[in-house]
């Protein structure tokens, strides 16, 4: 399997993952996923979840043929930055979730997007 493939399904992975959680918690479960933007509060739906997700996984891909092209250890450099900015993303759902178990799926969200991103393209990164 070539390069742009894995790199391919490792972004498409990262949607699919995230509505699955999504579905499991909202639709299933019966959890309100209420954030706080601003002075209002916003439930966070499955088309925000996809695209959000997708979003990050083109924008780990774009970063990553950038390094590739500007750096000798273009992986090094990449995961070090994409681990960085996986912490910050915590700091989302941690400040914005109305409540415990909202908090708890938006983490969970957080944490499996970025694992099958930051995994994905280290593993698959070129050498």
């Amino acid at each position: 399997m070539n390069t742009s493939l894995r790199r391919t399904l490792t972004v498409l992975a990262a949607p699919v993952a995230a509505l699955s959680v999504w579905i499991l918690a909202v639709p299933v479960a019966g959890t309100t996923l209420n954030v706080r933007m601003g002075d209002a509060t916003q439930t966070v739906e499955a088309v925000p979840v996809a695209v959000s997700s997708l979003l990050a996984g083109l924008a780990g891909w774009a970063l990553l043929a950038i390094l590739e092209r500007l750096t000798s250890r273009p992986r090094r450099v990449w995961t070090t930055i994409a681990v960085t900015v996986w912490i910050l993303s915590l700091l989302g759902p941690l400040n914005s979730a109305v409540a415990t178990p909202a908090t708890l799926v938006l983490l969970l969200m957080h944490l499996t997007v970025g694992a099958i991103v930051i995994l994905g393209f280290s593993v698959w990164g070129r050498r």
